[in-house]
């Protein structure tokens, strides 16, 4: 089933005139065509297809001896972690036996709002005193998470010291019991009690302790019983997670109750081998979470680390185990960083800012190299001196794992040393702080990304809920390297998927050439008929390059192209061979989550469905 086009051509040996089309258009055939001329291509091929390919990674769980697993397998009977700690003894109060060093970064503007009276979450404020805490009057899905996860603990311990933030803490506390006075029966009966939340919830309750539980002793002893409920119901119900990362979230709160609540041995015996084998189904072998996401990795990298210094709280080390999927974790997420280190948008993601990635991965303790071709993940990566490419190469998250699924197969993202020139909207996660709740859908459509699209049509189906329904499952990806004559070299990458094959008949094949100097991007969008046939007439087409923030645009007098400003001073001109270049407005969600006015470059017409082929270059001049 692997694709592989057979070798490449070297690059020009003397450089077009860009602002001659003709010129262009004939070099372009030249680099683009699938023929090697004076040139050594070497060649990486992957067949990509949705899930089968995202093997995922084998954990075992601990090592113990015959007496804990018989514990183990006990409690998950259902004993009581007290008769199985202690069968003959005492049952030991409620109380926490260690406190947790917090080393994971918070948002010193989101705690001061806060101390202010506000959630701040994506630029929109929400007045504490307002919020539902039941649940029972929905409210955006980004308050809601916030809400009931209790993450704003530390936000709030990161704008001022403990003792200031405590009767904010407190009172949010207090109004949170007030609504929910005990576990339900079961999950789904509201937010507030959704696997992940209360994952998250009970995690936060512990680690910033001190927060919570330095006040009057009638509310202390109030939420010390409700841990300790929230971690039995955790025990019963985390098998009903409405993701993995949910699920993993539901196990490594089991796990820190299991190190901080007394007569925990059972539990956390318990907790870590479900968290392992959690943890394996979570992400795939080269260490990427199988939604795809950056921010879910960077959530699945926050837990990993709150749970370590869970266990370093009470002076023990974490499982090798937890401690090789932090290390697993992180050359992914840096495969995903522009010149800046803020993260490329991608399947729901935003902008996130360089800082909040770096202080992330410094609280890992992990120091590595960005991964450059994540292929089971699904993206690939060309650091070309100052310019970095990001290449969307696989199909979209499979249902069970995607959030905000979007279809952006074939998209790609370029900087330009610490600005962007070619994005994707990005930010559907976001939508219900400053992005409006109803623009989510087209974030994660397929003109929200810089690619093709047929038709007005989603290469993929965009469901309700972040589903993501049937189109892409198959994409060929090759990558090469290619050697000039007089020694540059430059980076090729081909791939193609199947998305719009059942409805146009047609596959989309995209080439991607970038120079290793970084001032050269040629690319080629190729429709090819899915059968020797193709069919009869003709199919609207649109090619979107959704240009960066501050990024000035000027069309060229003959139509054909565009000069692109960057705020460092820097010139770049696009030229297509393919028709007309117009400019249309377009939205960028930034590294808060907040929605930025942008433009984009469009070429658009109608194409047969017998296919065609349409070249551009985006080049840097000067």
């Amino acid at each position: 089933m692997n694709q592989n086009v057979s070798g490449s051509t070297a690059l020009d040996r003397q450089e077009p005139d860009i602002t001659d089309i003709s010129a262009f258009a004939a070099d372009e055939s030249d680099l683009l065509s699938p023929r090697t001329v004076g040139g050594e291509a070497k060649v990486e091929v992957a067949h990509i297809e949705s899930g089968r390919a995202l093997a995922l990674a084998d954990f075992s769980p601990p090592s113990v001896g015959p007496g804990e697993r018989l514990i183990r397998f006990a409690y998950r009977l259902g004993i009581p972690g007290s008769m199985l700690s202690a069968p003959m003894g005492k049952k030991a109060r409620t109380r926490l036996l260690a406190t947790v060093n917090n080393t994971l970064p918070g948002h010193v503007a989101a705690g001061t709002a806060l101390r202010a009276g506000h959630f701040l979450i994506h630029g929109a404020k929400t007045p504490i005193a307002q919020v539902d805490y039941a649940g029972a009057a929905r409210v955006t899905p980004p308050l809601e998470r916030v809400v009931h996860s209790f993450s704003w603990l530390t936000d709030l311990e990161a704008c001022a010291p403990r003792e200031q933030g405590t009767a904010v803490a407190e009172r949010i506390l207090t109004a949170w019991l007030q609504a929910n006075p005990k576990p339900p029966g079961k999950p789904g009966k509201g937010p507030a009690w959704a696997i992940g939340n209360t994952g998250a919830r009970l995690m936060n309750w512990l680690a910033h302790a001190p927060l919570i539980l330095s006040g009057e002793k009638a509310l202390r002893n109030r939420t010390l019983a409700h841990i300790s409920d929230t971690a039995r119901w955790l025990d019963r119900h985390v098998h009903n997670a409405e993701d993995g990362l949910a699920e993993v979230a539901g196990w490594s709160a089991i796990v820190a109750a299991g190190l901080l609540l007394p007569d925990g041995r059972p539990r956390r015996l318990y907790g870590e081998a479900g968290l392992v084998k959690s943890l394996g189904e979570l992400m795939g072998d080269d260490g990427g979470v199988l939604s795809r996401s950056p921010v879910a990795q960077m959530e699945a990298i926050a837990l990993l680390v709150r749970l370590r210094n869970c266990y370093h709280a009470t002076r023990r080390d974490a499982p090798k185990a937890v401690e090789r999927v932090i290390e697993m974790l992180i050359p992914p997420l840096l495969a995903l960083t522009h010149g800046d280190g803020s993260l490329g948008s991608w399947q729901g993601g935003w902008a996130v800012d360089g800082d909040d990635v770096n202080a992330l991965v410094r609280a890992t303790g992990v120091r590595t190299r960005p991964l450059r071709d994540v292929r089971q993940w699904g993206y690939q990566r060309v650091l070309a001196h100052k310019s970095i490419l990001q290449f969307d190469t696989a199909p979209p998250p499979l249902p069970a794992h995607a959030r905000h699924g979007c279809a952006s197969t074939l998209a790609f993202e370029m900087s330009h040393g610490g600005h962007r020139l070619i994005v994707n909207c990005g930010g559907s996660a976001s939508g219900g702080g400053l992005v409006p709740v109803r623009l989510e859908q087209g974030l994660r459509a397929t003109a929200a990304h810089s690619t093709l699209t047929l038709d007005d049509a989603n290469s993929t189906a965009v469901l309700i809920n972040g589903a993501i329904g049937s189109g892409v499952s198959e994409v060929d990806v090759d990558r090469k390297t290619l050697v000039q004559e007089n020694g540059g070299n430059a980076t090729r990458l081909e791939a193609s998927h199947n998305g719009y094959e059942a409805r146009y008949g047609l596959t989309h094949r995209r080439i991607l050439i970038l120079r290793d100097d970084g001032t050269e991007l040629r690319g080629e969008d190729l429709l090819l008929p899915a059968n020797r046939k193709g069919k009869r007439g003709k199919v609207g087409f649109a090619i979107r390059f959704h240009l960066g923030p501050r990024v000035e645009v000027g069309l060229t007098a003959d139509g054909q192209g565009a000069g692109l400003a960057l705020p460092d001073g820097s010139y770049w001109q696009f030229r297509s061979a393919a028709g007309e270049v117009t400019v249309e407005d377009s939205l960028w969600v930034d590294g808060q989550g907040r929605p930025q006015a942008t433009q984009q470059l469009v070429i658009q017409g109608m194409v047969s469905r017998g296919g065609g082929n349409f070249g551009w270059l985006l080049k840097k001049m000067g």
